[in-house]
């Protein structure tokens, strides 16, 4: 069968170890020590590690597109650009915009995900990010488009999307936030704390109610406060709590970053990029939600100096992690793999490399650049 022979590998269950991996028919078939077995050798060399594909739950855009675009050509030029990260899947994220503009990129995901296609990292579903925000922290969201949480309006687009909507960010304080957070979790999707003025009773509240996440912790949100931990001390007290980061040292410092993992269960901790279209091109002038960004010196900003989400990519935030950060290598992977992998409730087909699972791959050399990405088996980006 295809697959890896005698290469090092992040195998659930075992660690980093030196293995075979059989793959038939877009799954893992076989690991062990057997090499035999192994008759169609992917070629990796000395010092690559073969880890399971990255999954981020949180991305709005990269190499010129948006998924505000609201076009198939849009999600599948992010597809592709993602690939070269290492990242196997992720979530379309939309933003704060009219109500016209979210129903295209609805219907757009929809289109998508009905192609499956085999190019480049796979559409999960989409991270509705707003309109449903406070108006106290709407970050670089147009404020002329926020709107109360509503059932019906929710409905509706989950419906364009063709029930694609696996995470909808929301400020749990905000009148009608507690009736669509009971409504998301009946239906299973995901209800997040983002852009959010929430305290900790707030909080405490939306958790009974299935609150499960929090968005880009820290940023566009009540910090830590002695008489009120707010979001932060929230997401660090509460341990069913899944804590989004953006670990590109711009949005979090070191020591934040360091203070969040050191308070989550191992398994509440997700690495998102948050990236905005202007990731993988040259700094300049770039666009979100019709709003000028300025790209410069790693950071996307508005012209008011907001930050615009950001253009890290996933490798990129695994190294910081390892290298900066002196987070075990391990840790690190599952920070970006079955971590969110479990949050998205998908940890039985993605997340590691397991028997029985799909066949998603990124081969990384000693300086975390990604070699190969390989998702259900095909090569989806190779260096």
């Amino acid at each position: 069968m295809k697959g890896f022979k005698n290469v090092c590998a992040y195998v659930e269950g075992q660690g980093i170890v030196l293995t075979n991996i059989g793959i038939e028919n877009g799954k893992i078939a076989y690991i062990g020590q057997d090499d035999s077995k192994i008759t169609d050798v992917i070629p990796v060399e000395n010092g690559q590690i073969v880890v399971p594909g990255f999954i981020d739950e949180h991305i709005h855009g990269a190499a010129g597109s948006d998924a505000m675009d609201g076009t198939v050509d849009a999600l599948s030029t992010i597809a592709n650009a993602v690939a070269s990260e290492g990242t196997t899947g992720f979530l379309a994220t939309t933003m704060t915009q009219s109500p016209e503009n979210i129903s295209k990129a609805m219907s757009a995901v929809k289109d998508y995900m009905a192609m499956d296609s085999q190019k480049g990292a796979k559409v999960l579903g989409i991270h509705l990010e707003g309109p449903f925000i406070s108006v106290k922290h709407i970050g670089a969201q147009p404020l002329e488009y926020v709107a109360n949480p509503s059932i019906e309006v929710f409905d509706d687009y989950y419906k364009k999307s063709g029930n694609a909507i696996k995470i909808v960010s929301l400020a749990p304080e905000v009148e009608g936030a507690s009736q669509l957070v009971s409504h998301l979790n009946d239906l299973g999707v995901v209800a997040s704390a983002g852009h959010t003025d929430a305290g900790y009773k707030d909080i405490e509240k939306a958790i009974s109610l299935g609150l499960s996440n929090v968005t880009h912790t820290y940023n566009a949100q009540k910090g830590l406060h002695h008489r009120d931990v707010g979001v932060v001390g929230s997401a660090m007290l509460f341990d069913s709590l899944n804590s989004e980061a953006i670990c590109d040292l711009v949005h979090l410092s070191a020591p934040a970053i360091k203070l969040l993992i050191k308070n989550k269960p191992h398994d509440k901790f997700t690495l998102i990029t948050d990236s905005m279209r202007a990731k993988h091109l040259p700094d300049g002038i770039s666009e979100l939600g019709g709003q000028t960004v300025i790209v410069k010196d790693g950071e996307a900003r508005l012209e008011n100096g907001t930050l615009a989400g950001s253009i890290l990519k996933m490798n990129d935030a695994v190294k910081n992690l390892v290298l900066k950060l002196d987070v075990p290598f391990a840790d690190a992977i599952d920070f970006a793999t079955i971590n969110p992998a479990k949050n998205l409730k998908l940890d039985d087909k993605i997340g590691s490399i397991k028997v029985g699972k799909n066949a998603d791959f990124a081969v990384l050399d000693g300086e975390f650049n990604v070699i190969k990405t390989f998702r259900d088996g095909n090569l989806i980006f190779s260096k």
